[in-house]
């Protein structure tokens, strides 16, 4: 176990004592990047629409837009989720750092960032100090409102977010952790110059090069932020259960493809340290195949798989 972390804050969902963070409000730049970074993809999405509808896509711009979408989202469910948020798997420094990077390319905040404020979800989850729970607010809105502030909302305030000496300890030790966060914003650029490059590395012109940071970089960001965004507010208010929880997070297997099975949130939530959200065979989950692909392959290892007694004796009735 890394030094300073609380085992119980990786392997169960009720990890610390019950006390909010005091964080400073956030300052107006960190507002107005957050809305560029909400509103930009968004925009970019309905002129991809547009030009899709003239007929100005093509296989490249999709394979761009594919592979992007598919290295960073496993970034985001492999890496910053299951690897550094609940440690399910160990890996080599190598790999390890890879998905880091891969993670950062989503341009969802830097890994410690992240991670710090999903441990404090886990530790709240849908009461009060839970960063991004839907269940927060009153009155005949009260869904719709929880929604939005589930969804972006909470990326627009302090309240609620994670101290990271407290939730992140392990990560704060790593050097190579603490480096690749220091460079999220070069990452950030990165995440949208490579898709052009590889646009006009594969057609040789301008227009493909434009078409390849349209598809590969906004468009995927837009597609991707929203699927994920989805998990913390869709998976948090409608959904099948199965399990005893504490909260109210529910499995939407239309997602499972799109976030690479993160959408088996229930589950999750009743196993936080499982390696896999799908627990049944037709639970697709396509991020705990990699990791049990990798595993074959001797590039992780001690994978936390939960035990069919162990899952028997927390279903409902």
């Amino acid at each position: 176990m890394p030094p300073g972390l609380d085992a119980a804050l990786i392997e169960t969902p009720e990890f610390g004592t019950a006390t909010m963070d005091g964080l400073a409000p956030m300052p107006l730049w960190q507002k107005l990047t957050n809305g560029f970074i909400i509103a930009g993809p968004f925009v970019a999405f309905v002129v991809a629409i547009v030009v899709l509808w003239n007929g100005f896509v093509g296989w490249t711009n999709v394979g761009i837009f594919l592979v992007g979408y598919v290295l960073t989202g496993i970034g985001i469910t492999v890496g910053f989720h299951r690897l550094y948020t609940h440690r399910s798997f160990k890996t080599s420094a190598p790999l390890r750092y890879t998905f880091a990077v891969l993670g950062s390319l989503a341009i969802e905040g830097n890994v410690i960032v992240w991670v710090a404020d999903h441990r404090k979800h886990h530790q709240f989850s849908d009461r009060e100090g839970d960063p991004h729970s839907p269940h927060t607010s009153e009155g005949p809105l009260a869904t719709l409102r929880g929604l939005v502030h589930a969804h972006v909302g909470w990326m627009f305030s302090s309240a609620g977010r994670a101290d990271q000496q407290r939730y992140a300890p392990d990560l704060l030790a790593d050097p190579g952790v603490r480096l690749i966060s220091r460079l999220f914003p070069v990452i950030a650029v990165a995440s949208f110059v490579l898709p052009m490059l590889a646009g006009y590395a594969l057609t040789g012109t301008l227009k493909g090069a434009l078409l390849g940071l349209l598809w590969g970089g906004f468009v995927r960001i837009f597609v991707l932020h929203h699927v994920t965004f989805s998990i913390n507010s869709i998976c948090h208010v409608w959904g099948q259960k199965r399990f005893r929880v504490s909260d109210e997070s529910g499995n939407v297997a239309w997602l499972s493809i799109f976030s690479f099975g993160e959408s088996w949130h229930h589950n999750h939530h009743a196993f936080p340290s499982s390696a896999f959200h799908g627990l049944k065979k037709w639970e697709i989950d396509p991020a705990g195949l990699l990791i049990a692909g990798l595993e074959k392959a001797g590039l992780v290892w001690d994978v936390t798989r939960i035990p069919p007694e162990r899952q028997a004796a927390k279903e409902l009735g």
